[in-house]
């Protein structure tokens, strides 16, 4: 059907329906008076549709209903509109401040975020793969470079458009948003060496990829200023909390009295070692300075105010869909690996 003129009020008539009784992307044009392509690419957000004939189709698909169907736009496309988004954790903000992003940028467009939680366990993180990628999705988005081999060549080998998110790399070919941690955590112990702390400690849980980046960044900053000293780190493999970051905090007042600052790796945990210095009646930050690290909320409002590193969880989220959009697209990507930088919140606890 050829595309009639736009500004036509559009003609209810009884729409001619599969045997399920599932109105049709067919019924959608009929009423619309466009093209099953036309229509298709309208409600998929696609450029080039004239702005008429994007409101005739939605007004079309809103007056009969219209449901698009997954199935048959995989089979039509060799693609769904599904793109998983590979996060470590849903308790953890951080990821779902990036999430949120991603499926305020997607989901207009026509695309739905699917959800898959890796537990920071690489082999979980392959099954996860080797299912999402059955289904031929659209795209997809995962947590940084730390995974196993068969799940990067899973990935390459699928041909579907892939964005990695919260690290950077300048491999070739290989799409990148985030912002560098190693250089984030720099950036802070550099700041407490500047307010003249001299005994600065490394506190951090979870030990994912991304805190051994942090911890390398400390250890480097300390070793150009020539005061490392690797009895000051303090490493858990337990999950990042507000609780442990209190308990460790005991710890390392217990063990390494001679500390005069600690940097968390995380905010939560830098939350926890604040309400433990205010138990212990350790003055923040004048017998011992606190940092974190993502500015999470409630940092800016904790006694004293959290002195952290804010991360730009949103940004990269929709940074990362836009790219990822222009690769389904077949666009081409200027540049391939975005740098988001990193802001060092400075506050009363240092």
């Amino acid at each position: 059907m050829p595309d009639s003129p736009p500004g036509k009020p559009l003609s209810r008539s009884e729409p001619r329906r599969r045997s399920t009784g599932r109105t049709t992307l067919s019924d959608v044009a009929r009423l619309a008076e466009v093209s099953p392509i036309t229509a298709s690419r309208a409600l998929r957000g696609e450029r080039g549709v004239a702005a008429e004939l994007v409101e005739r189709v939605k007004l079309a698909a809103t007056q009969l209903g219209y449901v698009p169907d997954p199935a048959a736009r995989a089979l039509a496309s060799q693609r769904s509109a599904v793109v998983p988004v590979l996060v470590p954790l849903l308790s953890n903000a951080l990821f779902v401040d990036v999430l949120e992003a991603v499926h305020r940028t997607l989901f207009p467009l026509g695309y739905q975020a699917l959800i898959g939680v890796t537990h920071y366990d690489p082999q979980e993180e392959e099954q996860l793969l080797r299912t999402y990628l059955a289904h031929r999705p659209a795209g997809l988005l995962v947590t940084g470079f730390d995974r196993t081999e068969t799940a990067r060549q899973l990935i390459a080998g699928s041909g579907v458009p892939c964005v990695h998110l919260m690290e950077l790399t300048t491999a070739p070919g290989v799409h990148s948003v985030g912002f560098s941690q190693q250089q984030a955590a720099f950036t802070m112990t550099a700041h407490l060496l500047d307010r003249g702390y001299q005994r600065i400690a490394f506190v951090a849980a979870q030990l994912d990829p991304r805190t051994l980046q942090r911890a390398e960044g400390y250890r480097r900053c300390l070793r150009e200023a020539g005061r490392y000293d690797a009895r000051l780190e303090l490493l858990s493999p337990a999950p990042s909390s507000i609780r442990l970051g209190a308990e460790l905090l005991d710890e390392l007042l217990r063990t390494r009295p001679e500390v005069d600052a600690v940097f968390f790796c995380n905010d939560d945990l830098a939350q926890g070692g604040l309400l433990a210095a205010q138990r212990l009646q350790v003055a923040v930050p004048g017998r011992l300075a606190i940092a974190g690290f993502n500015d999470l909320a409630g940092s800016d409002q904790m006694v004293p105010p959290l002195t952290t590193v804010r991360t730009p969880r949103t940004a990269i989220g929709e940074a990362s869909a836009h790219m990822l959009l222009a690769l389904m697209r077949g666009e081409p990507v200027a540049q391939p690996s975005v740098d988001l930088g990193f802001e060092l919140m400075v506050r009363e606890s240092s």
